[in-house]
């Protein structure tokens, strides 16, 4: 079980890290503006739930192994982008309209699972980033990784709710945004592009 502090310090330098802005950000800001409140909620949840997975991945060791795998990287890098292009292609050939009413909460916790597995950094983070506050002699590694892990689900949850809350507030304040498809279907095309041109490992 890792320290007092050493859970402290972890907590400060996770939250430094994922107060950037970065794609989930943006994927949650888009669901929230386009869709709504309860929209961005589930799909904080959906991150939430990929990380989780991606932390019990982690402490089986199968982080460490796609890491170390060119090729497995790649894929899953192609792969996350992909998925964000089909989301956008997706999004600019609905017909608009009411986005809200239209797409089921249950769709947006889904497809922001896979958005969060598909995502090869984050996997990185679990093998760059979190060991440094992994200590063998305070207990099984595994142990100490899915309770850092915790932490982590919890900071990025709340950021990520705030995100919904701020985005889906700024929604109602332009109103037409919630008819923006099409700049929803731009934006994810945008992600899986820049997912592919600025993914590698350098």
């Amino acid at each position: 079980m890792p320290s007092a502090s050493t859970l402290a310090l972890f907590a400060l330098a996770a939250l430094a890290l994922i107060a950037i802005p970065g794609p989930n950000m943006v994927y949650i800001a888009t669901r929230s503006m386009a869709e709504g409140r309860s929209a961005g909620i589930a799909s904080a949840l959906g991150l939430l739930t990929g990380t989780a997975i991606n932390v019990v991945a982690a402490a089986v060791g199968l982080s460490a192994l796609i890491a170390s795998s060119d090729t497995a990287y790649d894929v899953i890098r192609y792969a996350g982008a992909a998925y964000l292009v089909f989301l956008g292609v997706k999004a600019l050939l609905s017909r608009g309209g009411d986005a809200a009413a239209q797409t089921p909460r249950g769709s947006a916790y889904r497809q922001a699972i896979v958005v969060q597995l598909l995502n090869p950094k984050v996997t990185l983070f679990f093998l760059a980033f979190l060991p440094q506050f992994v200590d063998p002699g305070r207990g099984p590694v595994a142990t100490q990784i899915l309770v850092l892990g915790a932490v982590l689900g919890a900071l990025g949850f709340a950021l990520d709710c705030a995100y919904a809350f701020a985005a889906s507030t700024a929604a109602q304040r332009l109103k037409g945004f919630r008819h923006g498809h099409r700049v929803t279907g731009a934006v994810y095309i945008a992600l899986g592009a820049a997912a592919v041109l600025t993914g590698g490992r350098r």
